[in-house]
């Protein structure tokens, strides 16, 4: 209920996920525009960050340094960062009936750190549970190329943050995870190839989003 009294209709958390360079920022601004023609109000949003408390832990996680940083350290801060976002700002912007969309969510820390780095899935499960309840996104895009092609063009985007150095090897390990996820809840996660031109991707982003406006 509103402070007028009037009935509000939750807002959807729709999240976009992939591994490095399959165009997430430029789909992310697609997904918000497709969103706001439909007259909806969107909440436009990343993780780790989307706070002030939480962009400084994004920083932590993302600079390169010579310290080692162990995976349990890297696991519980983007925990440490999402309790922040969640709860300061996801979830009261649902509440107020807008549609939150965000760059990565906790897919990716199962991709990353449980696919990529080895920690037992168990263990991320452990700490979603205990940060998010029983919130989950609406529904997933996860963009999907071979790690070569966005590895290529996250190159070119110029210098490379902490993840970005990354060995194929690792992100091979992380683009499975994400589509094994996938798999599991197809009524949930929507997969896109974009390693085709732009505009095709654009286009069917645009399209599955319209579809997921109707059927909201």
């Amino acid at each position: 209920m509103s402070a007028g009294g009037a009935f509000v209709v939750r807002g959807q958390f729709i999240t976009l996920e992939g591994t490095e360079g399959v165009g997430k920022s430029t789909q992310l601004a697609n997904v918000a525009e497709t969103l706001r023609s439909s007259g909806l109000e969107v909440v436009v949003t990343r993780e780790p960050g989307g706070t002030p408390m939480a962009e400084a832990i994004r920083d932590l996680l993302l600079t390169p340094r010579d310290e080692p940083v162990h995976e349990m350290t890297e696991l519980l801060l983007m925990f440490a960062a999402r309790a922040q976002h969640l709860h300061t700002r996801i979830l009261p912007e649902l509440a107020a009936g807008r549609w939150v969309l965000c760059d990565r969510f906790t897919d990716a820390t199962f991709a990353y750190q449980g696919g990529g780095r080895g920690v037992p899935a168990e263990r991320v499960a452990l700490l979603e549970n205990l940060v998010q309840g029983d919130v989950r996104p609406d529904h997933v895009i996860l963009l999907d190329a071979p790690v070569e092609t966005g590895m290529a063009r996250a190159r070119k985007r110029g210098a490379l943050d902490r993840f970005e150095q990354e060995t194929v090897a690792f992100f091979e390990r992380v683009r499975h995870c994400y589509r094994e996820r996938a798999a599991l809840a197809p009524e949930r996660y929507h997969i896109i190839d974009a390693g085709r031109p732009l505009d095709v991707v654009s286009a069917e982003v645009s399209a599955l989003v319209r579809g997921l406006v109707g059927a909201g």
